[in-house]
């Protein structure tokens, strides 16, 4: 995957006036007594923007003509803020190292993988977090902050904690962060209107990809 990804964040002020969320894809079949059976395709969801909505002015379309060359439209995936789903507390609100479960140590494992947990009711639908913001991540055990770089490290373009010495069994280990959604173009080619000062790019669609 590392040929096909830059680590760059696509431009922040553009990202912010975007729209979109996550998709899902469900089978569904009516039977002749018009019950339905319904089959989710995909374990997990895939977000999907339109980042036109963002684009305000000059300076705006120069930095997106300037991204969309360098990633070479839709061949190298990149970093996107979600401005409505980037942190792993609520939006709005400072991460915290509780905010998260990461697992519990068994004295022998040492990596463990970033998450966040969406609730509703009794059901959680969880979602492996491989884009976090380097300098974010903050980490607990057993309700005990931990200290970068001392205590464990960050892959941040995997999401994957490494620490030093392997938690003990039952520690219970917790995090909170900041994290970049990865997407790519799903265009080859951006359309821009001219306007008086400036210009509109009405359509720039953004689609989440597996790492």
């Amino acid at each position: 995957m590392a040929e096909a990804f830059h680590d760059v964040l696509f431009p922040v002020d553009i990202a912010l006036g975007s729209r979109g969320g996550p998709i899902r894809r469900t089978e569904i079949v009516t039977l002749a007594s018009g019950q339905e059976r319904r089959l989710a395709r995909w374990a997990q969801s895939r977000r999907r923007y339109d980042a036109g909505y963002g684009v305000r002015c000059r300076a705006d379309i120069d930095a997106l003509i300037a991204f969309f060359e360098a990633r070479e439209s839709r061949r190298y995936a990149f970093r996107f803020r979600d401005p409505f789903d980037h942190v792993s507390c609520v939006s709005g609100s400072t991460p915290a190292p509780g905010d998260q479960s990461l697992g519990t140590g068994d004295g022998t494992e040492a990596v463990f993988q970033l998450t966040k947990t969406y609730s509703s009711g009794a059901i959680d639908a969880v979602r492996a977090i491989t884009l976090p913001v380097a300098g974010t991540v903050r980490i607990a055990a057993d309700d005990s902050e931990l200290t970068d770089g001392v205590d464990f490290t960050i892959n941040s373009l995997s999401g994957e904690v490494t620490f030093s010495a392997a938690p003990g069994a039952g520690v219970v280990l917790t995090a909170g962060f900041v994290f970049d959604t990865p997407v790519r173009f799903d265009t080859d080619q951006l359309i821009i209107e001219a306007r008086s000062g400036g210009g509109d790019a009405p359509d720039i669609p953004l689609i989440e990809v597996r790492r």
